[in-house]
């Protein structure tokens, strides 16, 4: 018989939607044991909850986390609001026995986290931390490549994340911690313990900010460069840009002793306008096509997961290590020098 896996989803902004739509693909095109069934969905206001659940499916909706949580019927928790409550959220899931889905970061600080994880520990419960980009597929060939000695010991990775443009200014007027270290950059962070196979020990980070008239007194920083030193003498660097324009540009380098590995792409498909202005081409405009496989593969193993009681591919420890980074690169830039990165 296949088994239900009843999803209450906190969260109806567009991590929820993306999680939402993945969900239902796993449950309706994919022959899983497992079915994820989308029970109940909480929203900041009632009618904002119930078109959500009228659009994606959901069963019922509410304004209160709390309720989604307490209930008996919810068998996963699935976390996409604001980043200031998601250790909070974490940790009343654990305690009411819930697998945990959390989008990143796991928390604002690291007491937070060591505060969240501590509950999971106790509740011996499941929590996934959502870097969703370990599960594309061309990130995830390339990490099989490296474990398979091809380019030799990996000692440098380079990333480049730009978006075509920031978010809107009630995105940090709403005071959702956006720093750019912290809701940009951190999936590289991740991606270089990941792909490097190592802990960053040590970041220099620098920032900039083109002083954009509708963010001024806001968040003025929206481009970032971090210097990474990892545990086993290895080094990188990371690039984090908010205006790009001209679309959303990720790419990756894996540098090692006898390859190296180059992940990512700009242009969206291989066709090529040649004209008398020029020559053009398309470009991925958005990270929800850039990484539309990458969600549906997430969702799809963390019910695996769920079906076989394994450990999470992307553990509450892996969020609190890419936290631990975003953290000490925000501090190294605001006193301009190297910062440890916290054990």
């Amino acid at each position: 018989m296949t088994k239900m896996l009843n999803v209450g989803m906190i969260g109806c902004g567009f991590m929820g939607r993306t999680h939402s739509n993945a969900y239902r693909k796993v449950a309706h095109f994919f022959d899983v044991p497992y079915r994820p069934v989308l029970k109940v969905v909480c929203g900041l206001e009632e009618a904002e909850a119930k078109a959500f659940a009228d659009l994606w499916g959901y069963e019922s909706s509410t304004t209160d986390w709390r309720q989604v949580v307490e209930r008996g019927d919810i068998d996963i928790v699935d976390i996409c609001v604001p980043n200031d409550l998601h250790a909070e959220i974490a940790v009343a899931a654990a305690e009411a026995g819930k697998a945990i889905l959390c989008e990143k970061p796991l928390a604002l600080s690291l007491a937070e986290a060591d505060r969240a994880l501590a509950a999971v520990e106790k509740a011996r419960v499941p929590v996934q931390i959502g870097f969703m980009r370990r599960y594309d597929p061309a990130y995830a060939a390339a990490k099989k490549r490296i474990e398979a000695g091809e380019i030799g010991a990996p000692f440098i990775f380079k990333a480049i994340g730009r978006d075509p443009e920031p978010p809107p200014p009630s995105y940090f007027e709403a005071g959702l911690e956006a720093t750019i270290f912290l809701d940009s950059s951190i999936h590289e962070f991740d991606l270089a313990r990941w792909l490097m196979g190592d802990e960053v020990a040590e970041v220099h980070a620098f920032a900039a900010g083109l002083g954009a008239a509708e963010y001024a007194g806001l968040d003025p920083v929206d481009a970032g460069v971090v210097n990474l030193r990892f545990s086993r003498g290895g080094i990188g660097n990371v690039e984090s840009f908010r205006h790009a324009g001209y679309g959303y540009d990720i790419r990756t380098e894996i540098v090692g002793s006898r390859g190296t590995i180059q992940v990512g792409y700009l242009r969206q498909t291989q066709q090529v306008v040649l004209s008398a202005a020029g020559a053009a081409y398309d470009v991925v405009d958005h990270w929800l096509v850039r990484f539309a496989d990458a969600y549906l593969a997430e969702m799809r193993d963390f019910v695996e997961t769920l079906r076989t009681g394994r450990e999470p591919r992307v553990t509450g420890a892996d969020g609190r290590q890419a936290l631990a980074i975003s953290l000490a690169a925000q501090r190294s830039c605001r006193e301009a020098r190297p910062i440890a990165v916290a054990p």
